[in-house]
Protein backbone atom coordinates (compact mmCIF):
# COMPACT_ATOMS: atom_id res chain seq x y z
CA UNK A 1 0.00 0.00 0.00
CA UNK A 2 1.10 3.39 -1.10
CA UNK A 3 1.11 5.89 1.59
CA UNK A 4 -0.03 8.96 0.20
CA UNK A 5 2.22 12.41 1.13
CA UNK A 6 0.70 15.84 0.93
CA UNK A 7 2.86 18.15 -0.86
CA UNK A 8 3.50 21.68 0.10
CA UNK A 9 4.23 23.55 -2.67
CA UNK A 10 2.59 24.27 -5.76
CA UNK A 11 3.75 23.09 -9.43
CA UNK A 12 3.69 26.79 -10.24
CA UNK A 13 6.12 27.84 -7.50
CA UNK A 14 8.11 24.96 -8.68
CA UNK A 15 8.27 26.23 -12.05
CA UNK A 16 9.23 29.53 -10.95
CA UNK A 17 11.74 29.10 -8.67
CA UNK A 18 13.64 25.91 -10.98
CA UNK A 19 13.02 27.23 -14.38
CA UNK A 20 15.36 26.27 -16.66
CA UNK A 21 14.78 28.34 -19.47
CA UNK A 22 16.01 31.73 -17.74
CA UNK A 23 17.56 32.97 -14.60
CA UNK A 24 15.48 35.75 -13.46
CA UNK A 25 16.92 38.31 -10.93
CA UNK A 26 15.35 37.62 -7.21
CA UNK A 27 12.18 39.11 -6.11
CA UNK A 28 12.02 41.23 -9.25
CA UNK A 29 8.28 40.16 -9.49
CA UNK A 30 7.59 42.29 -6.59
CA UNK A 31 9.03 45.40 -7.79
CA UNK A 32 6.69 48.50 -8.46
CA UNK A 33 9.03 49.43 -11.63
CA UNK A 34 7.19 48.19 -14.48
CA UNK A 35 10.56 48.72 -16.37
CA UNK A 36 12.61 47.57 -14.43
CA UNK A 37 10.72 43.98 -14.41
CA UNK A 38 11.03 44.23 -18.25
CA UNK A 39 14.02 45.03 -18.78
CA UNK A 40 15.76 42.19 -16.01
CA UNK A 41 13.25 39.89 -17.78
CA UNK A 42 14.76 41.16 -20.95
CA UNK A 43 18.49 40.57 -19.51
CA UNK A 44 17.51 37.37 -18.52
CA UNK A 45 15.99 36.14 -21.96
CA UNK A 46 18.67 37.52 -23.90
CA UNK A 47 21.51 35.99 -22.17
CA UNK A 48 19.95 32.53 -21.64
CA UNK A 49 21.47 29.75 -23.87
CA UNK A 50 18.75 26.98 -22.82
CA UNK A 51 15.19 28.93 -23.94
CA UNK A 52 14.03 27.31 -26.68
CA UNK A 53 12.12 30.21 -28.37
CA UNK A 54 13.16 33.97 -29.32
CA UNK A 55 13.87 35.87 -26.35
CA UNK A 56 10.90 37.83 -26.78
CA UNK A 57 8.58 35.25 -26.36
CA UNK A 58 10.64 33.41 -23.23
CA UNK A 59 10.14 37.06 -21.16
CA UNK A 60 6.84 37.53 -21.73
CA UNK A 61 6.19 33.91 -21.61
CA UNK A 62 7.31 34.46 -18.16
CA UNK A 63 6.05 37.14 -17.16
CA UNK A 64 2.48 36.09 -17.79
CA UNK A 65 2.88 32.92 -15.95
CA UNK A 66 4.03 34.14 -13.31
CA UNK A 67 0.42 36.57 -13.28
CA UNK A 68 -1.70 34.03 -14.08
CA UNK A 69 -0.53 31.21 -11.57
CA UNK A 70 2.19 32.29 -8.96
CA UNK A 71 1.01 35.67 -8.68
CA UNK A 72 -2.85 34.57 -8.13
CA UNK A 73 -2.82 36.26 -4.93
CA UNK A 74 -1.18 39.99 -6.44
CA UNK A 75 -2.82 42.63 -4.80
CA UNK A 76 -4.91 45.16 -7.51
CA UNK A 77 -1.62 47.54 -7.59
CA UNK A 78 1.21 45.39 -8.24
CA UNK A 79 -0.92 43.23 -11.05
CA UNK A 80 -1.01 46.69 -12.84
CA UNK A 81 2.71 47.02 -12.29
CA UNK A 82 2.81 43.34 -13.92
CA UNK A 83 0.82 44.17 -16.45
CA UNK A 84 2.29 47.41 -17.56
CA UNK A 85 5.53 45.42 -17.45
CA UNK A 86 4.05 43.43 -20.47
CA UNK A 87 3.94 47.01 -22.33
CA UNK A 88 7.49 47.78 -21.49
CA UNK A 89 8.19 44.09 -22.44
CA UNK A 90 6.78 44.82 -25.84
CA UNK A 91 8.59 48.61 -26.35
CA UNK A 92 12.03 47.20 -25.24
CA UNK A 93 11.71 44.44 -28.44
CA UNK A 94 10.10 46.80 -30.39
CA UNK A 95 6.76 45.00 -30.44
CA UNK A 96 4.42 47.93 -30.18
CA UNK A 97 1.11 47.57 -31.55
CA UNK A 98 0.70 49.69 -34.46
CA UNK A 99 -1.86 52.54 -33.49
Amino acid sequence: MRKSIKKTTKWSQEVTVHSNALDIEHGIFASDDPRKIAHSLKRSAEASDRRKSSAFRSAMSMLTFYINRAGSGLDDEQRRVLEKAKDELRRDFGREPKG
